[in-house]
């Protein structure tokens, strides 16, 4: 879906026409001269500077449903940029699609800490148009962008915090966890048939051999997307909407902390 068409729909989607304050902004980048389209989404009723935080969304990439999402995460606490890791041109319509979009991704780690980092330095850059305290940012993903973020602070990236929702927890690099800059909090679904117990046990393991502040919380009943509404394949990928609220407070609590000091 086209960016563009993204805006009509968010703001009569989320607040209503009437009275919507929620601003859905797509912005444009490049990469090595490549196009890239994110969005910036924040309540515009808030005047003061607020924290930033990048969030990564899943693997369908820039989406309506990955921007309501987006607004849910800023409320009126933050402002939210959505990284594109994909490129401009590639807008995945499907889940055969987005596989193919994000094992490419995926399999070049480099490249996905090169397009997460780029997408912090666009969220550093929108102090001009909207009211962003830029000495306060952090990080969210989802699913794959679970994943993009755990390795943006496993490459050293200057944030306050790092936030993962039943995003994948492997890595090839686990030494690079010594690079870690800021506290980790992973949100997972004790029974994501895609994050296997090994995987969690490796990354338990990763960090204990790391000084990070990190923590994982692990729900009870909750799969894989326990955040996406429209997630509906029980038993794999599901909607927990007791859950989701969970984690949405463990994040804020997380930031409240991180962004006080």
């Amino acid at each position: 879906m086209p960016t563009k068409s993204l805006l009509p729909l968010l703001c009569v989607g989320l607040l209503g026409a009437a009275e919507a304050a929620v601003v859905v902004k797509p912005v444009p980048y490049e990469i090595d001269g490549e196009a890239f389209e994110g969005l910036l989404i924040y309540d515009d009723a808030v005047t003061t500077p607020r924290p930033g935080l990048l969030m990564v969304p899943n693997w369908l990439g820039v989406t309506e449903d990955s921007a309501k999402k987006a607004a849910r995460a800023a409320g009126d606490k933050y402002v939210v940029f959505m990284a594109d890791m994909y490129g401009k041109s590639v807008r995945p319509t499907n889940a055969d699609e987005a596989k193919a979009a994000a094992t490419l991704v995926r399999g070049d780690r480099p490249l996905m800490r090169k397009r997460a980092q780029a997408a912090v330095e666009v969220l550093k850059a929108q102090t001009n148009q909207v009211a962003l305290d830029a000495s306060k940012l952090g990080a969210i993903g989802f699913c794959f962008g679970g994943t993009a973020v755990l390795e943006l602070a496993r490459s050293g990236a200057d944030l306050k915090g790092f936030v993962s929702f039943h995003g994948n927890l492997d890595t090839p690099n686990p030494a690079d966890a010594q690079n870690i800059k800021a506290p980790v909090l992973v949100l997972h679904g004790a029974d994501d048939p895609a994050v296997p117990q090994a995987q969690v046990d490796g990354f338990i393991a990763e960090m204990k051999a790391t000084k990070v502040d990190w923590q994982l919380v692990s729900y009870g009943g909750a799969v894989h997307s326990f955040t996406n509404p429209v997630a509906n394949v029980p038993g794999r990928n599901e909607y927990h909407p007791v859950v989701a609220a969970r984690a949405f407070k463990a994040m804020d609590d997380l930031f409240a902390e991180t962004f006080a000091k």
